[in-house]
């Protein structure tokens, strides 16, 4: 599981899912592109403030389970990974460039998605609608049903 990251200013437990595909669908990552995708990744891990949770690969395809900092956006996180990951793949690994014509590793798609160590959609759902309807605070904010009546000036 992730561990709380804290910083000067904020406390932080951000995870995803990330789905990254290899360019038209190629069956790039071998036996031998495996453990160098994920030598890279924990190279990146040291240099950048990306935690490599879990990483797993089929042909065409990596999975990974990683966490990070507010500062870094999931769009950030998919720049850094993959532009990384295919510059040292393509250096270390020159057949696998010669099976992707363009000359690019990954396809420019990806899957993203939060995961979430405690809660799902819904519980968080509750525990927001609850706040404030407890104890001495008052709630700022309830949900109330839009009126659909306009006034025409």
């Amino acid at each position: 599981m992730g561990e709380l990251i804290r910083k000067s200013h904020n406390v932080s437990l951000l995870m995803y899912h990330f789905v990254f595909i290899a360019k038209y669908r190629r069956l790039v990552i071998s036996e031998e592109v495996d453990p160098l995708l994920k030598e890279t990744c924990l190279e990146i891990s040291k240099r950048y403030e990306i935690r490599f949770l879990e990483i797993g690969t089929e042909g065409d395809h990596a999975n990974f389970l990683i966490q990070s900092v507010p500062l870094y956006s999931p769009k950030k996180i998919t720049q850094k990974i993959k532009s990384i990951t295919a510059r040292e793949i393509f250096s270390k690994c020159p057949s696998v460039k010669k099976q992707l014509w363009g000359g690019e590793f990954w396809s420019d798609g990806y899957f993203v998605s939060t995961v979430g160590e405690h809660a799902n959609e819904e519980v968080i759902r509750q525990y927001i609608k609850n706040q404030g309807t407890q104890g001495k605070y008052k709630q700022l904010h309830k949900e109330k049903p839009v009126n659909m009546q306009f006034t025409l000036f």
